[in-house]
């Protein structure tokens, strides 16, 4: 599809148009797309298109118009929908510029949407959200932004800021009508009543953070615990090489899947233990700093085995971590106790509660201790090892609920920025300064939420965040 906007939009398109009726505001026409005659071709009749035998037909296009305001820019724009084919789309391109367009910059006509009022920046950005989404979760999400929620939700607030700033500037200002300035207790209260919802809007963006850009999680593990054959589970496919040889796995192998709507990149990993060459050494160290960058971890156990020093080991290394314990192999238990008894199954018992007994400080974000029994083999927990991944990243029913979380580092840095000057101005309150001085501190925080929603930003500010969209966005 090729967008034009500007005054001069259907003056540019309809010489290269020839279609079954007048363009209509809001109404979509099937016509063909034409080489124009010359410069004149489409100007006899206004509304319409070329005449048949003016020019030959290239393809057949849908063409929608919309008149100023009632379009995405507030301009008039026209939109010509094409097959598909890149030749034809360039070319209805360099028709365009041919009599007079321009190529647009990158954010432009999103830019222009919010130059002409017709969005905040909060929705700006979300449309670059909605386009570079990798999961539906996502999408969703930025499409609540789009829709105005974090304005919205932000807007209540600011208003309350705003009135309590113009109920102190009155009593400054007009001291001598005998207008009443608030008592200090008040004005705590108005403080207060702001400050507390914005420090719930900033602690949302942990979650926000996560919605938006994702985690890495790390599968470790000593070698033949099963790591390989879990990660192909979870990634729900043959990914990663898997042999009944320990030592397989020599270097990092990384799938990005999508758990609950959360983007999470998975990293196999070599299995650690002292290396017997120099292959393996390296795919070890491998393994290490890919435990030492993941967000979190799952530690992969042999439930059918006692547990050994490496994975002692191992334990004591991810302790303090977010990590899920993964008892492996749980079917070779199941094999044990449908028929006789085994000898191994009392020592894999044992290691399995050695396990949630050793798993000191390797605790989720909740801070709970988990471990979750699984047979890669056969499939057996994997629903719930996915599940205790979500509840640990705060998805299911620990998922934010209130529409208008925080995805954005420089939104969450202006609402930091807010909260600070509204602590100071609370500071300020309760050493007695003049009202001159605390307004300093109020119109400190005012400005930080302006910035996000776009009533005070900079154009550097501007150009930083719409250099980023793609061309025609």
């Amino acid at each position: 599809m090729v967008r034009l906007a500007g005054p001069d939009a259907k003056k540019i398109a309809l010489p290269m148009l020839r279609l079954k009726r007048d363009l209509e505001p809001g109404h979509a026409v099937f016509g063909e797309l034409v080489e124009p005659a010359d410069e004149h071709v489409g100007t006899a009749a206004p509304g319409c298109s070329a005449a048949p035998s003016a020019a030959g037909r290239i393809d057949e296009v849908v063409v929608a118009y919309f008149p100023k305001p009632h379009s995405y820019t507030t301009d008039d724009v026209v939109e010509i929908s094409a097959h598909g084919s890149p030749v034809i789309l360039r070319h209805v391109v360099e028709l365009a510029m041919a009599r007079g367009a321009r190529l647009a910059e990158p954010g432009e006509f999103t830019m222009r949407a919010f130059l002409n009022g017709r969005i905040d920046l909060t929705q700006a950005e979300a449309v670059r959200d909605l386009i570079e989404s990798q999961t539906l979760y996502q999408a969703k999400i930025a499409a609540q932004q789009l829709e105005g929620a974090l304005s919205r939700r932000l807007h209540p607030l600011k208003q309350k800021l705003v009135e309590l700033i113009a109920t102190l500037e009155a009593g400054i200002d007009f001291a001598e009508d005998d207008i009443s300035v608030l008592p200090a207790d008040q004005i705590l209260q108005r403080v207060a009543a702001i400050r507390a919802p914005l420090e719930d809007l900033a602690t949302s963006f942990a979650y926000g953070k996560i919605v938006h850009e994702g985690l890495t999680l790390a599968i470790v593990g000593r070698p033949n615990v099963g790591k390989s054959s879990l990660f192909n589970r979870l990634v729900e496919r043959e990914r990663a090489i898997v042999t009944a040889t320990p030592g397989t796995t020599r270097d990092l192998v990384s799938e990005t899947v999508a758990i609950g709507g959360i983007p999470i990149k998975l990293v196999d990993t070599a299995g650690i233990r002292r290396a017997l060459d120099e292959a393996e050494s390296i795919g070890i160290r491998k393994s290490m700093e890919a435990l030492a960058e993941a967000d979190f971890v799952l530690v992969v156990f042999d439930y059918s085995q006692p547990l050994t020093n490496e994975d002692k080991d191992l334990l004591g290394q991810v302790a303090g971590r977010p990590a899920i314990a993964v008892a492996n192999k749980c079917d070779l238990i199941n094999n044990h106790h449908a028929g006789t008894a085994s000898p191994g199954c009392p020592a894999a018992q044992s290691a399995a509660d050695l396990i949630g007994d050793s798993l000191a400080g390797a605790e989720d974000l909740t801070g709970r201790r988990v471990q979750v029994r699984t047979s890669a083999t056969s499939g057996e927990g994997i629903p719930e090892l996915r599940s205790e991944i979500l509840r640990h990243i705060g998805g299911e029913a620990n998922a934010q609920t209130e529409a208008g979380f925080l995805t954005n580092l420089r939104h969450q840095e202006r609402v930091r920025e807010s909260v600070t000057a509204l602590a100071a101005a609370r500071a300020a309150i309760d050493s007695k300064v003049p009202h001159e001085m605390l307004l300093l501190d109020l119109y400190s925080a005012l400005r930080s939420l302006d910035e996000i929603t776009g009533a005070t930003t900079t154009e550097d500010i501007l150009n930083l965040i719409f250099s980023t969209f793609c061309i025609g966005k």
